[in-house]
C-alpha cells in the first residue's frame, strides 16, 4: 500500500512563506523594531536622571536616598535577568519584551501617587528600572546576536541607536512637561506611549531566530545550500580555538572558566561607568552653574552622539576587534569624568560639549560590543541562560556605581573623589576585556582578512 505524504502543519507553512518573503530584509525589520523599543524603554529608565531633580526639591530628602531608587532597580534587574535569560530561551521577545513594557508602563504611573521613599524604590526602582531591563541592552543581547554573524557589532550598533534617537526626542520633552505640568503627569503621558506603542510592535514583529521564519542567519532561505556553506566557510575561516567553539556550553561550565569572570568584571565595571554619569550628571550641571534646560540638552545630546558612536563602534568592532573597541569606548567614559571634574574648576559651555561628545560618540559604544562578546565566547542553545548570569552579576556594578556616587557626594560635599573613582573603574574594564579575549577564540571578520592576507 503506497503511503500518503505528510503534509506539513499549516502553521509550518505559513511560516515557510513568510520567511521567503523576507529571506535578506526581516534581520533588519528585527532590528529596526529593536530600534524603536531602545528608544522607548532604555530612555523610561533613563528619564530617571530628568525625575531626580525635582523629586528632590519636593520631598527635599538626601541624595543618596533619592539615588537609591536606581541602584535598588538594579539590584532587582540582578535577580531578574537569570530568569529572563531562561524566558527568552523557552518563549522569545514576543512575549519578553511587552513584558518589560506593561512592567514599565504600570510603574510611571503608580510613581505618581509616591508620598515616601520606599514607594518610588517600588515604582521607579522595582517596575521601572526592573523592568525595563527586560527591553533594553541586556534583553535585546539576548535574541539579536542569533540573526547576524558578519555585520553583527554592525546589527547591534543600529538597534541600540534607538537609545540615542529616544533621547534626542524624549528629553527635551520631558523636561518642558516637568517644568510645565509637573512631573507627574509627564509620567502617566510616557507609560501611555510605552503601552500604546512597544508593546503592540514587539507581540506582532518581533521574532527570537531567523530559523522562525524559515531563514538563516544574515540572510537567505534555510534552504540554499549555498547561502549556508558559505556562512560555514566563513566562520571556519575565523576560528582560533575550535576545542572552545565544540564545546556545548551550560551554566556551570561558563562559570567554571577564567574568560566567564574577567567578562563579567569587564561589563560589571562598565556599567558603573555607565550609569554613574547618567544619573548625576543633570544635577551635577545644575550644581556649578549650568541652567536646568542646558543639562537638560546636554543629557538628551549624549543619547544623540550616542547614535553615531554606537553605529560607528559596533561597526568598526567587527573590524579591529572587540578589545580595541571596548578600549576606545571606555577612555570615552574615562575622558567623560575628567571633563566633569574640570567643569568645576572651569565651568564653560565648550567643556560640557566636549564631555558630551566623549560620552556619546565614544562611549556609548561600548553597547554594541557589550551584545557582541558573550554570544561569540558562549554561543549555543543555553546562551540565554549564561548570559542571563552574566548579567546578573554585571549589573552589580550598575546598582553600586549611582549609590555610591551618592553616598560619596553625602559624605565629601561634592563630587570630586567619586569622579576619581570612576575614572579607576573605567582602566579596570579596560583591562578585564582584554583578559575575557574574546580574539582568542574566534576572530572578527575584519581580523580574518587581515590574518588570511
Amino acid at each position: 500500500m503506497k503511503k500518503m505524504p505528510i503534509k506539513p502543519h499549516a502553521a509550518t507553512l505559513a511560516k515557510k512563506k513568510f520567511g521567503a518573503s523576507f529571506p535578506f530584509f526581516y534581520g533588519w525589520i528585527v532590528v529596526a523594531i529593536a530600534f524603536v523599543t531602545m528608544a522607548l524603554g532604555v530612555n523610561a529608565r533613563t528619564s530617571f536622571s530628568l525625575l531626580f531633580p525635582p523629586i528632590l526639591d519636593e520631598f527635599e530628602w538626601s541624595r543618596g536616598t533619592v539615588a537609591a531608587t536606581f541602584s535598588i532597580g538594579f539590584i532587582i534587574s540582578t535577580i531578574l535577568t537569570p530568569f529572563i535569560g531562561a524566558m527568552m530561551d523557552k518563549f522569545g521577545p514576543r512575549l519578553v519584551l511587552p513584558l518589560g513594557g506593561i512592567l514599565t508602563g504600570v510603574g510611571l504611573i503608580f510613581s505618581t501617587f509616591s508620598s515616601e521613599p520606599w514607594h518610588f524604590f517600588i515604582t521607579l526602582g522595582v517596575f521601572v528600572v526592573g523592568g525595563s531591563v527586560f527591553m533594553s541592552y541586556f534583553g535585546h543581547t539576548l535574541f539579536l546576536p542569533n540573526w547576524f554573524d558578519r555585520r553583527r557589532g554592525l546589527a547591534m550598533g543600529l538597534a541600540f541607536a534607538g537609545a540615542g534617537v529616544g533621547a534626542i526626542l524624549i528629553f527635551p520633552w520631558m523636561q518642558y512637561a516637568i517644568e510645565t505640568s509637573g512631573w507627574r503627569d509627564t509620567c502617566n503621558i510616557l507609560a501611555m506611549i510605552i503601552l500604546l506603542i512597544l508593546v503592540p510592535i514587539n507581540i506582532l514583529f518581533q521574532r527570537h531566530r531567523p530559523q522562525d521564519l524559515g531563514l538563516e542567519v544574515d540572510g537567505g532561505r534555510i534552504t540554499d545550500a549555498v547561502v549556508e556553506n558559505a556562512r560555514r566557510i566563513n566562520v571556519d575561516s575565523r576560528i582560533v580555538d575550535r576545542n572552545w567553539i565544540e564545546i556545548e556550553w551550560t551554566v556551570l561550565k561558563a562559570i567554571n572558566t577564567p574568560k566567564f569572570w574577567w567578562l563579567v568584571i569587564a561589563f560589571s565595571m562598565a556599567l558603573y561607568a555607565w550609569y554613574t554619569v547618567q544619573v548625576h550628571q543633570t544635577k551635577y550641571l545644575i550644581d556649578i552653574g549650568i541652567s536646568s534646560k542646558e543639562a537638560a540638552l546636554a543629557l538628551a545630546l549624549v543619547g544623540v552622539t550616542g547614535i553615531v558612536g554606537q553605529i560607528m563602534i559596533g561597526a568598526l568592532s567587527d573590524q579591529i576587534g572587540r578589545e580595541m573597541a571596548w578600549t576606545i569606548s571606555l577612555l570615552g567614559f574615562l575622558f567623560t569624568y575628567a571633563c566633569l571634574f574640570l567643569l568645576k574648576s572651569y565651568p564653560s559651555y565648550w567643556l560640557v560639549y566636549t564631555m558630551v561628545g566623549l560620552q556619546g560618540f565614544i562611549g556609548y559604544g561600548l553597547a554594541s560590543v557589550f551584545g557582541s562578546v558573550p554570544a561569540e565566547l558562549f554561543a549555543g542553545k543555553n546562551y540565554g541562560k549564561i548570559f542571563g548570569v552574566i548579567g546578573a552579576i554585571s549589573n552589580t556594578g550598575a546598582a553600586i556605581g549611582p549609590w555610591a556616587t551618592g553616598v560619596l557626594f553625602d559624605v565629601k560635599g561634592s563630587y570630586e573623589t567619586a569622579f576619581f573613582v570612576a575614572m579607576a573603574v573605567c582602566a579596570v574594564s579596560i583591562f578585564a576585556m582584554w583578559m575575557a579575549g574574546p580574539r582568542t577564540i574566534i576572530l572578527v571578520a575584519g581580523q580574518a582578512r587581515k590574518v588570511k592576507d
